[in-house]
């Protein structure tokens, strides 16, 4: 199964890099880019998990309500996108299963910050998708962590996808600078040695994010942004549905693989 999930949250990446972006902008950024990958994944028919933070689904209403409505599964991506306290774990669970009527049982931290497993089980989740088993410059270092899912204190673990041996990272950032047959030769690779892939990406990566005084990226985290990104994306899910590879929520994962 091909695990698609999506961060969609309050647009504040702007700060990182010295830009001021106003709180209406970073939601119509978020909400044009959830709107773009809904219409993406329902020309494919395919579904996804949506990991939300709750101040971006309270803005939303509408979105969520078609997450929810076409299938697919919506998880906590906490409360606030850049500000966490132990408590946002079990508040944001019960505001998004009140706002989305829908049972919230997974859990992602917002730039994979490290998050205690005991206190993720407290708050009532069944797993946690907030490791990327490979190491990048500046944030985290993961060789020591299990590159496939497992256990710890009963929640079920779901790292990011990397390349078997190397550990290469399949995640936003090398969708977005790899050649596009470079990316799913190592796609195919990782899900024949695994059985399974998780790659994530964000609304924000379908705007075109190139313009410099607005949010001064560097050329790595621009690059083939906005209607690129579209393309992409659809080139994607279209080759890996060729070679007949099912695509699924995290939920569905769970069951498949009778992960309890």
């Amino acid at each position: 199964m091909i695990l698609l999930s999506f961060d969609i949250e309050e647009f504040d990446m702007p700060f990182e890099y010295n830009k001021d972006i106003s709180f209406e902008k970073q939601i119509e950024v978020s909400r044009f880019g959830t709107t773009t990958i809904l219409d993406i994944l329902k020309k494919h028919k395919i579904k996804a998990t949506f990991f939300s933070t709750v101040v971006f689904a309270k803005e939303v209403p509408d979105l969520i309500k078609r997450i929810i409505d076409e299938g697919h599964e919506l998880a906590s991506h906490t409360y606030y996108h850049s500000n966490f306290k132990v408590e946002h774990l079990k508040e944001s669970k019960d505001a998004l299963e009140e706002l989305s009527g829908s049972e919230v049982i997974g859990f992602r931290m917002p730039r994979m910050y490290p998050v205690d497993e005991r206190e993720i089980e407290k708050a009532g989740y069944k797993y946690n998708s907030s490791i990327n088993p490979t190491y990048l410059p500046g944030r985290y270092n993961h060789f020591d962590k299990p590159r496939t899912f497992f256990k710890l204190h009963n929640v079920w673990q779901i790292p990011a996808s990397v390349s078997p041996i190397v550990r290469f990272p399949l995640f936003w950032l090398s969708f977005h600078n790899l050649p596009m047959p470079i990316y799913l030769f190592l796609s195919k690779i990782t899900y024949k040695k695994d059985s399974y892939l998780n790659i994530y990406f964000h609304p924000w990566e379908f705007t075109q994010l190139n313009d410099k005084e607005a949010y001064n990226f560097p050329n790595y985290v621009s690059k083939n942004s906005g209607d690129k990104m579209t393309e992409r994306l659809n080139q994607f899910i279209q080759s890996m549905k060729e070679k007949k590879y099912i695509f699924g929520t995290f939920k569905e994962f769970l069951v498949q693989k009778n992960l309890k």
